[in-house]
């Protein structure tokens, strides 16, 4: 059994009301956000000798960022597995103590 109510003369049930509800208030907010628009970052001027130059530096500009990610969790997995390494090194010494 589904509670009614009565709208406009019709009966009504209430999950008709609840997903009219949150039909409504979600396409509302995604109406009311602005439109996409994707500008491009303006970095300084590249000087470059020929076309093959310039766009390897543009391909660098996006692919330098990604390696030094890399490099940091490269660097991080290092430290982790050094403390693992003294961790795992000091238990051995204690379980022949």
């Amino acid at each position: 059994m589904v509670a009614t109510y009565t709208i406009f003369g019709r009966q009504v049930g209430s999950h008709v009301l609840a997903m009219t509800t949150l039909g409504t208030t979600f396409a509302g907010i995604y109406l009311a956000m602005p439109a996409k628009t994707k500008e491009k970052e303006a970095g300084p001027p590249i000087n470059a000798a020929s076309k093959d130059e310039e766009k390897f530096i543009q391909y660098a500009h996006v692919l330098l960022p990604w390696l030094f990610s890399i490099y940091r969790r490269m660097n991080t997995s290092h430290l982790i597995l050094r403390d693992f390494l003294k961790n795992a090194n000091g238990d051995e010494q204690k379980a022949k103590a």
